[in-house]
């Protein structure tokens, strides 16, 4: 379950980003807020068009196209480190939910190809 209920990354995955990222850890909440407010608003878009691999009543997490968060961070005023950063979060989401559910490998080999979204629930639209 996530910490934070303006965006649905673990609080130890926003440390990690933080540690790894080359955007200050005191940011990466905010971002990752401005990201989930323009997910939610996409929610039915991206079961129209993407893959979703996991989903609870808290977030729902879509296989996306390499590039989305090029694309997202543009259309978010995002720098290229802050959209990085963003990306690095829902991906260690990702792993975090393929360990936990036994699909590691499988989540693994898919960002080999693709970028993930994880998008909370709690502020979307309906599904």
């Amino acid at each position: 379950m996530t910490d934070d209920p303006a965006h649905p990354i673990d609080g130890q995955i926003v440390l990690l980003t933080g540690a790894k990222a080359s955007v200050p850890l005191e940011r990466i909440p905010d971002l990752l807020a401005r990201a989930q407010t323009d997910l939610a608003g996409r929610l039915d878009d991206h079961r129209r068009q993407y893959e979703c691999v996991h989903e609870t009543d808290e977030r729902a997490t879509f296989l996306v196209p390499l590039g989305y968060w090029s694309t997202a961070g543009e259309r978010l005023g995002f720098g290229r480190r802050e959209a990085d950063a963003v990306r690095r979060a829902h991906e260690q989401q990702l792993r975090r939910i393929g360990r936990e559910n036994g699909r590691e490998d499988e989540f693994e080999t898919a960002l080999e190809v693709r970028q993930v979204a994880v998008v909370g629930r709690r502020h979307a639209d309906p599904a």
